[in-house]
């Protein structure tokens, strides 16, 4: 590889699908930038997703969504067992709710089979009250499709981008790329801190995929938010649903949708609406007014529980309803946009067309022999046994046996674990994405001033910069 170049490749966008490409990339041997706009991995859009596993069954036949969904699913359940992402095989119920919905139903099926699934099986209504007795009256029947799960929707970025740093991926964070221009045999890219030169660039930055496209002289798409409100709800909720509870799409949207999450909680969402600004993440009254509305129709009995918290994911929806994946090898650049809801069950999947699309266009790769680091994540989810419960880790350090996050059941070992990782939070925000502080009832209120202090006491971060809310 020359050294003209700073890098062989610069991966704009450290969200789920530009990590995932990252830690493909540093298989082999190549000088790799992460370059990521805001604070952190998964900072953005990743950070909000619904957290299912997405099996591509109702994926348009066809699509490279449809295929590259498929693979996904395969690599990350896989990939989930071997570094200890949090995953439970709930499997999910789609209810048809009129007779309308319940025609539509072999529809689906069909589509299933054409995206080479095959395990979707209709149900009556008292099987469907059977499985799930607390949803509401006039479910006529549902399809189950037994291979969508509930995944963690914060640790799949993180163990990419750790693996990626291990391997030698730099990680430049709060770093965005302003500028882009063609030099000989690579690219010139002005970014907020300066000037960086790779060989190759590749656009992962999700909500702005379309604008660095745009920098690098494409206009093939553009990218319109769609915002998505969700509620969650207590952990005493979560015996209300056993299944994820989907609804019966439309032309539009996929409807609003009833979940358990890894962390315990029940989840209500997302709306679906259309927005002008990339920045619009503040729940309406309006959205949360139809959320609970569809909430009382499908499962009564979450009405009556606490409300622990709100969020808004913007799903960067473009003008197809494919991924936008494109290759220009002449001016050697690989896009990754238009990547919806489904980006993250097929985040390793698209890392592996963006290998391919950059070797077929003429980027050496040759593997390390040493392979990926090994990794294990942090146990974050329910169904883990985590720190405070772990007799044999508290035996041999105290500190996870002092709990300083009570809603959530956080540790001092986990945040001086956190802090100490080689992908560190540097605000609360992600120390909570790593860790699940500052997630529970009381939002930080009670844990919020001491979590913050063992945060900058493990890092060289100034404690009042993290008294600030949480976003």
């Amino acid at each position: 590889m020359s050294d003209v170049f700073d890098y062989d490749v610069a991966i704009i966008g450290a969200g789920n699908v530009g990590a995932a490409i990252a830690r493909e990339l540093a298989r082999f041997e190549l000088r790799v930038a992460l370059v990521e706009a805001g604070p952190d991995v998964g900072a953005g859009t990743s950070k909000a997703n619904t957290a299912i596993l997405h099996t591509a069954y109702d994926a348009k036949p066809g699509t490279i969504e449809a295929r590259l969904v498929a693979r996904g699913y395969a690599l990350l359940t896989a990939y989930a067992d071997e570094v200890g992402i949090p995953l439970e095989r709930t499997g999910a119920l789609l209810v048809a709710w009129d007779e309308e919905q319940l025609q539509r139903l072999p529809a689906i099926t069909e589509r299933a089979i054409a995206n080479g699934y095959d395990r979707t099986r209709f149900i009556g209504a008292d099987e469907v009250y059977a499985q799930e007795p607390h949803l509401g009256p006039g479910a006529l029947g549902a399809l189950e499709i037994p291979d969508e799960h509930i995944v963690c929707p914060f640790t799949p970025v993180l163990a990419f981008a750790t693996q990626a740093v291990l391997a030698g991926v730099e990680l430049r964070r709060n770093e965005r790329v302003t500028g882009m221009g063609c030099v000989d045999g690579g690219w010139r890219l002005q970014t907020t801190l300066g000037l960086l030169t790779a060989r190759w660039a590749v656009n992962a930055a999700g909500l702005h995929s379309d604008e660095v496209n745009n920098l690098a002289g494409h206009d093939e798409f553009a990218v319109t938010p769609r915002r998505g409100e969700l509620i969650v709800f207590d952990k005493l909720s979560r015996p209300l649903v056993r299944h994820v509870i989907l609804p019966v799409p439309t032309e539009t949207t996929k409807g609003v949708l009833v979940a358990p999450t890894v962390f315990g909680n029940v989840v209500l969402g997302p709306t679906a609406v259309d927005v002008e600004r990339k920045d619009d993440t503040g729940s309406t009254a309006e959205g949360l007014a139809y959320l609970r509305e569809q909430g009382q129709r499908i499962l009564p009995g979450l009405l009556a529980h606490e409300v622990t918290a709100t969020y808004v994911g913007l799903r960067a929806a473009t003008e197809s309803p494919d991924y936008q994946l494109l290759a220009d090898a002449e001016r050697q650049y690989v896009c990754a946009g238009g990547i919806r809801s489904t980006g993250l069950t097929s985040s390793m999947a698209i890392a592996e067309h963006v290998r391919d699309e950059l070797g077929d266009a003429g980027l050496e790769l040759r593997e390390k022999p040493s392979g990926l680091p090994v990794v294990r994540m942090p146990s974050i989810g329910e169904a883990q046994l985590r720190p405070f419960a772990d007799s044999a880790r508290i035996a041999s350090d105290p500190e996870y046996g002092r709990v300083v996050c009570f809603c959530e059941r956080v540790t001092g070992g986990e945040i001086r674990d956190a802090s100490r990782s080689p992908v560190p939070p540097v605000d609360l925000d992600g120390l909570r994405r790593r860790t699940r502080a500052l997630m529970g009832r009381c939002q930080g209120f009670f844990c919020g001033p001491s979590v913050a202090e063992m945060l900058a006491e493990h890092s060289e971060l100034d404690v009042a910069d993290l008294r600030e809310p949480v976003s």
